[in-house]
């Protein structure tokens, strides 16, 4: 343990700087070091930790009870190119009017996705209803 007088002339002989490493321990913990090549490798390893680091997006697909066989079919293959890519997909069905009525058609279009879904993904959020839309989420199967 050097006091702290004498490590700073050491520093200054030497041209190099006293940095506190480990300011939490006692007691603290100082470097003999270069300042700035130490906080250009700080910031290179914090830039490296951030490429490597994956962000899951949540995607909307959005449908109505009454969305025809075909448009059904483009959205299964939209929810599919999501679900590859590593992301979430939240499947609204919306109602409109009086096609709240009829919820339970809403429903059976959610769960045949999610049926269709399966190979590649789990469902996160069963279907939920609040007011006039019904929606759950997908998420891709770890491998």
């Amino acid at each position: 343990m050097v006091p702290l007088q004498e490590a700073l002339a050491r520093a200054e002989d030497v041209g190099l700087d006293l940095v506190e490493v480990a300011p939490q321990a006692k007691p603290p913990v100082c470097k003999l070091m270069d300042y700035g090549k130490y906080r250009y490798e700080m910031s290179k390893k914090a830039q490296s930790a951030r490429k490597k680091q994956t962000f899951i997006q949540v995607k909307e697909i959005k449908m109505r009870p009454r969305t025809d066989v075909h448009d059904l079919e483009v959205k299964k293959k939209k929810i599919r190119k999501f679900l590859e890519d590593g992301n979430k997909v939240k499947v609204t069905v919306r109602f409109r009017g009086r096609e709240i009525v009829h919820s339970d058609q809403g429903l059976e279009m959610l769960k045949r996705v999610a049926e269709e879904m399966s190979d590649i993904s789990n469902i996160e959020h069963m279907p939920t209803s609040e007011g006039r839309t019904m929606h759950m989420v997908l998420a891709p199967k770890k491998e």
